[in-house]
């Protein structure tokens, strides 16, 4: 638990700062060797002993640095898992587990009998150097496992296949590029993968862009559907040469795919993807099945090769899915004559789907976002829908959304849980029954509180958000202290209202964001409202912010803070805001509607809408909810531009963004920052080198959490004095 490179020898220490910090080292492990209840009571001490003097405002900077350290060591050494699958029987679970702050790089690929829970092995390419082992499908027999793993060139995916009755592993490409999601024939005689050739980056809007240099000319990498046979041969590339492939699912008798696609550059045409279906046999014409009004995801297959599902609705990121789920027949696919006739199995679904899988030939299985929780669902192919599960809690199984792993016929699931107080761990069983699998985060805890969940009305719309408590708050309440009162400055909370990018998509149910987690151990509550616009209450309530950004979703967030002054002891001259993404657009929006935040830190905002759609590499995605291009109707953009509004901004202001964001471009952010240099608003802008929309460089996230909490302290660690 001890910052990098900071050590703890007994002698008179330098500071009042690092004698806290390593007081707190020491409960900490002394809490660890005790057991749970000690190690709970031991790290609530700790708590006390760095943060009362912060939150008294009697520390020096320093030691809040260090504190923060302390959170961002504590949050890196928790062991993540990108990916769980069940194999087809239910026998055996494999899952991709990162190294956290205690391996260092790579990932690895482990698998264990269902029922040997404590008996792991490795599946790997490597030796002894540490590598990014990812994405592993299970053969249709369970006895093979294909994976991509870079052992061979670091940062060059290839694939490798392992047998788990030999244990060898066999290097099956030696290619130049971006390689992705494996899967393997019905028969398996062939895998089939994604591959970008001489990609120089990783493929996806969030990843950083390639700097401009030299002539401007638009460079289409596609995306397309390979094929390769695990006993050797050759490889053969069977999807068109203009379609880049986003998803893709094999028919059950191998004829070929069905698979979402758009013509032209990958990271901007998603938003223009249809359903196509792709043949094997080189002289198959490919063919257009569905081209749908808004996003379409994760296409299956029935077992019996009749007809397909899929998710649509209005999604504003690729990768986070919602919507409901379609489905469309696929008899006499390959004939163009044939009608695809798709239909909406789920058109009234109060939640919003995030995955499915088919569980016989006429029923799926589907997991939601339903008012805030993870759930999961049965719709059968006439409609009827049933819930299963639900749960405060994000449950994954390999994306951002909610989703599982299922066997065939769903004998057994296979899921990462988490929750606000409880750290990912792998869990297998059948949907709901599920047993805890693995234990590698057991001992880490809690900096934070519990979170609750909160209802509101908005108008005449309903919104649910999530509150996440301070560390100790219950704690107070349980041993007897009275609530604070909100005529008590003294007793009172600052509040963060931390919103969600997107829109379409919703705060996390699960183990915390680092900058919210941070917030909520320094002593803030942390605010996440879902408000219009967001997953989680029906296609009719992510699509109601249309044409409306900065309008009824901005009322949404306002009217949820008032709920939680109401409810909880918040000081309401102690408010904050920050986001990213969407959220950096909202808090720029924010400061310029309203005075009542005192301070404000936009992460990859957008201030100006009209100057934003020529800078951006995704400008597709505006049409569904603008309306129009921003040449055809600039004064749609104009209404929802903060910069239009900006004299009225009086809110410091702490300002982020990676160079090379091609999502939500670094001149939005500098347009900001000029602006409130201009006005003599306080103002701070950071650009991270070499980053995209997703900040990944250690050091650059470390940097962001100190900057945050340090940013909202210079404001809102003291009652405010008018």
């Amino acid at each position: 638990m001890k910052a990098k490179g900071h050590r703890c020898p007994l002698r008179t220490f330098a500071s009042s700062a690092e004698k806290r910090f390593c007081i707190f080292s020491a409960l900490l492990k002394a809490g660890a060797f005790f057991g749970r209840g000690w190690r709970r009571r031991l790290v609530w001490l700790a708590f006390l002993v760095i943060f009362e003097p912060l939150l008294a405002g009697q520390a020096q900077p320093a030691s809040r640095t260090q504190a923060v350290d302390a959170i961002l060591e504590s949050l890196r050494a928790v062991r993540e898992f990108s990916q769980v699958a069940i194999s087809p029987d239910g026998a055996q679970v494999l899952w991709v587990e990162n190294q956290g702050s205690r391996g260092g790089r790579g990932t690895t690929i482990q698998i264990a009998d269902v029922n040997a829970p404590g008996q792991p092995r490795r599946i790997t390419a490597a030796t002894n150097t540490p590598a990014y082992e990812i994405q592993a499908a299970w053969s249709p027999d369970g006895k093979q496992i294909a994976f991509l793993s870079d052992a061979a060139s670091a940062g060059q995916l290839q694939l490798y296949v392992t047998d788990l009755g030999s244990g060898r592993t066999r290097r099956l490409t030696d290619l130049t590029g971006f390689l992705s999601s494996p899967t393997w024939a019905p028969d398996a005689k062939e895998i089939a993968f994604l591959f970008i050739e001489n990609l120089p980056r990783a493929a996806g809007p969030q990843q950083p862009m390639i700097p401009p240099a030299g002539l401007i000319e638009e460079q289409v990498y596609e995306q397309r559907l390979v094929l390769i046979s695990p006993a050797g041969g050759g490889m053969r590339t069977i999807s068109p040469t203009d379609l880049y492939v986003y998803e893709y699912d094999w028919m059950p008798d191998g004829s070929g795919f069905v698979a979402t696609a758009a013509p032209g550059d990958g990271d901007k045409n998603w938003w223009l993807a249809g359903l196509y279906a792709i043949p094997v046999r080189p002289d198959g014409p490919t063919r257009l099945l569905y081209k749908p009004q808004f996003q379409i995801a994760n296409p299956r297959v029935s077992p019996n090769g009749r007809a397909v599902a899929f998710i649509h609705g209005l999604m504003s990121d690729q990768g986070v899915t919602g919507g409901d789920v379609w489905m469309g027949s696929l008899n006499a696919i390959w004939d163009h004559g044939s009608s695809f006739a798709p239909h909406n199995l789920t058109p009234n679904l109060p939640a919003s789907a995030t995955w499915l899988a088919w569980w016989g030939a006429d029923r799926l299985l589907f997991t939601e976002l339903a008012d805030g929780h993870a759930a999961v669902a049965v719709v059968q192919t006439n409609g009827k829908v049933q819930t299963l599960w639900s749960g405060a809690e994000l449950i994954s199984a390999g994306n951002w959304e909610v989703s599982l792993s299922s066997a065939r016929e769903g004998k057994e699931t296979a899921i990462v849980r988490s929750s606000a107080l409880r750290p990912p761990e792998v869990w297998v069983g059948r949907v709901g029954a599920w047993e805890q699998f693995t234990e590698v985060n057991s001992g880490v805890n809690p900096f934070w509180g519990d979170r609750r969940s909160l209802h509101w009305n908005s108008g005449n719309v309903s919104v649910q958000g999530w509150l996440l408590l301070p560390q100790g708050y219950e704690e107070k309440i349980a041993t007897g202290h009275p609530k604070a009162k909100p005529d008590s400055p003294e007793k009172q909370y600052p509040l963060i209202v931390h919103v969600h990018g997107g829109p379409a998509a919703a705060c996390s149910i699960g183990w915390p964001n680092w900058d919210v987690a941070a917030l909520a151990a320094a002593g803030y509550f942390a605010f996440c409202p879902n408000p219009r616009g967001s997953f989680g209450q029906g296609e009719s309530f992510t699509l109601a912010n249309v044409k409306d950004f900065g309008g009824g979703d901005f009322r949404d967030i306002m009217t949820g803070v008032d709920e939680v002054l109401r409810r909880y002891p918040i000081d309401p001259q102690r408010l904050g805001i920050e986001g990213w993404s969407y959220g950096g657009f909202m808090t720029m929006w924010a400061e310029s509607q309203t005075s009542r935040f005192r301070a404000a830190v936009a992460g990859a905002g957008i201030s100006n809408w009209l100057s934003y759609y020529g800078e951006n590499d995704i400008d597709q995605w505006m049409i569904p909810y603008f309306g129009a291009s921003v040449y055809d109707d600039p004064s749609v953009y104009a209404r929802s531009s903060p910069i239009n509004f900006v004299k009225a901004v009086k809110t410091p202001t702490l300002i982020l963004v990676g160079d090379r964001d091609g999502e939500c471009p670094a001149p939005q952010s500098y347009e900001w920052w000029h602006a409130l240099k201009v006005l003599k608003v306080p103002v701070q802008l950071v650009v991270y080198p070499g980053e995209g929309h997703s900040i990944r460089q250690p050091d650059h996230q470390r940097d962001i959490l100190v900057r945050t909490v340090e940013w909202f302290d210079q404001s809102l660690r003291h009652p405010h004095r008018p």
